[in-house]
């Protein structure tokens, strides 16, 4: 069974500027290139998931009016937990991304088991609409890999995984950004 990880388009505000961003302009055109791109791959009984946050909402917007299908919501893919006032956030998630998973918090852990589980309980093929940091914890899960950072997915790239008898496994990683994330 197929799974596509979308990353959200680019956002209206940069990290630590604002806690819920929606989309800039070209973000809506990154996300309707998407969505145009993947009409053509999905079978019929897809599902359309999205992290809670604004940004990633409106990532799929356009496949889900393409698709006629309604968006299910799902914490468990939202962005990566941080105690840090938002005005700190920018430099904690450089240092974050710094560092291996075993040197994290463990609201992060719980964080990290929690989007692997949702991965591993879907029933049908589905597109996820997700966080640049989602996509390398689940990356970095299936390369059994400490680190946190694999790859840096651009907006609006899709990864593809494949869902197995239970068994996760990466199919292909998505375009990479030409510079680092907001």
């Amino acid at each position: 069974m197929n799974i596509y990880l979308v990353r959200h388009g680019e956002a209206a505000a940069l990290w630590g500027q604002a806690a819920d961003p929606g989309l800039s302009e070209l973000g809506r055109q990154q996300a309707a290139e998407a969505a145009r791109s993947l009409l053509p791959e999905l079978p019929a009984d897809i599902q359309l998931i999205s992290s809670p946050m604004l940004r990633a909402q409106q990532t799929a917007e356009p496949l889900a009016q393409s698709l006629g299908l309604s968006l299910t919501i799902e914490p468990a893919f939202r962005e990566i937990p941080s105690t840090v006032p938002l005005a700190k956030r920018k430099e904690w998630l450089k240092q974050v991304m710094r560092e291996s998973w075993s040197e994290q918090s463990p609201l992060v852990h719980q964080w990290r088991s929690e989007l692997l589980r949702a991965l591993q309980e879907l029933s049908s093929p589905a597109v996820v609409f997700t966080h640049f940091l989602v996509i390398n914890a689940i990356v970095a899960s299936l390369q059994n890999s400490d680190k946190v950072l694999h790859f840096w997915p651009d907006n609006a790239s899709v990864t593809q995984l494949k869902l197995v008898k239970g068994e996760l496994s990466i199919y292909q990683l998505g375009p990479e950004l030409d510079t680092p994330v907001n």
